[in-house]
């Protein structure tokens, strides 16, 4: 794979879901439908996924692409594949609290190796450079000019004072339960797949997960982490996660800094 073409079509595309997205944001009131799952969806949605999807298969045409809010491809199977949430945390921008993100990631033999999440709300934007390591990007965010790169790596954790960071909308009592475990100094709350990325900048040491996600909630975030240093491992028996299984559904599981001391 060329990686030195994809990372720039990757972060051009994310931009440009971003700048669609935050029209709709910043815009009057939207329609807000539900999904068969009872999930919630917008024309924000809906039109940063026609936008990635038309550049990903324009510039990708032999590799499957997986996207949230395109049944169809949920049907197919693959080990090596481009998988997509144009917005991930529509609960957060449906309350204009601004904790949501594109996501773009290449999954290659069920490891996400290359990935883009942007934050729009926010002016955050991460991803992974051709070599794989991982950089936040500050400036303009100018669609043909990169800003000032970053590079990231996970914390040194502190087993007697760490810092955790948990769902904003999905916490619950097994999760506080599982928390409860560690010696934990600081405390956040934050959406999306903006988790993943307070780990890998080293402002977060561990994030569990004890609830239903989907691959396309967790491959962008979770190739940043990998490329600064970070690990994402199933919770019931620490092993590694993996990407392409049926049906897309996550296990429940726990990203991490390496020398954090995992409970069980």
């Amino acid at each position: 794979m060329d990686f030195d073409h994809m990372i720039p079509v990757f972060r051009r595309l994310a931009l440009e879901a971003g700048a669609r997205i935050l029209q709709v944001y910043n815009g009057p009131d939207f329609e807000v439908k539900s999904k068969s799952d009872s999930s919630p969806v917008t024309e924000a949605d809906e039109a940063a996924d026609a936008l990635i999807s038309a550049g990903l298969r324009a510039a990708f045409p032999d590799l499957v692409l997986i996207t949230e809010e395109q049944a169809a491809s949920h049907a197919q199977r693959a080990s090596t594949f481009l998988i997509v949430d144009p917005l991930d945390g529509t609960k957060e921008f449906v309350q204009r609290r601004g904790d949501f993100t594109v996501n773009i990631a290449y999954v290659e033999d069920g490891v996400p190796l290359r990935g883009v999440v942007y934050a729009p709300a926010q002016d955050r934007l991460f991803y992974t450079l051709p070599d794989g390591t991982a950089v936040e990007e500050t400036g303009a965010f100018d669609h043909d000019l990169v800003g000032d790169l970053h590079r990231l790596s996970v914390a040194q954790p502190d087993n007697a004072a760490l810092r955790v960071v948990a769902s904003k909308s999905h916490r619950d009592a097994a999760t506080d339960d599982y928390i409860s475990r560690y010696a934990v100094a600081d405390m956040k709350s934050a959406g999306s797949s903006l988790k993943f990325c307070l780990l890998a900048t080293g402002e977060a040491d561990l994030y569990p997960r004890l609830g239903r996600t989907m691959e396309w909630d967790t491959a962008a975030g979770d190739a940043v982490l990998r490329g600064a240093g970070g690990c994402m491992v199933r919770f019931d028996d620490h092993t590694p996660l993996t990407y392409g299984k049926a049906g897309w559904d996550n296990p429940f599981f726990i990203a991490y800094a390496p020398g954090v001391d995992l409970q069980k």
